[in-house]
């Protein structure tokens, strides 16, 4: 699965490229990321990147991806924002949407999808089991 990340602010350009820099610079996510140019308009030399494309896989990129991007925005002024789009779809962060546990679920749930929502599902299922057998051995 690819994450594409795209940076608003008032200059996306510099803000893409620091981005850009911060998830380099994580281990697990070296390699991964390449930066997206949009094609130079008419009269322009040369399209600015303006998505970063970050390679999910196994190997704990997502979990990364998710604790460098809150780390990320945590560090921007306020007029920054990310916006990360996967086939499970969209969420955008900015630091109006801080503390990290108000975004946190949200990136999980576009980095990670149908494996977090299974991952949801059998912690509901253990608790169900759990709940099920308290109330027999309470009927003793």
């Amino acid at each position: 699965m690819e994450a594409r990340i795209k940076v608003s602010g008032d200059d996306p350009a510099r803000e893409t490229a620091g981005l850009h820099e911060w998830l380099r610079g994580d281990r697990t996510l070296a390699g991964r990321v390449r930066a997206e140019s949009t094609p130079p308009r008419d009269g322009e030399l040369g399209g600015s990147a303006d998505v970063l494309v970050a390679a999910l896989g196994s190997g704990g990129a997502a979990v990364a991806l998710t604790n460098v991007l809150v780390a990320w925005v945590k560090s921007r002024r306020p007029d920054v924002s990310v916006t990360v789009t996967t086939e499970n779809g969209s969420v955008k962060i900015d630091t109006t949407d801080l503390p990290a546990d108000a975004v946190l679920p949200l990136l999980r749930e576009v980095l990670h999808g149908d494996e977090h929502r299974r991952d949801l599902i059998r912690r509901d299922d253990a608790a169900l089991r759990d709940g099920d057998k308290a109330l027999r051995d309470g009927d003793d």
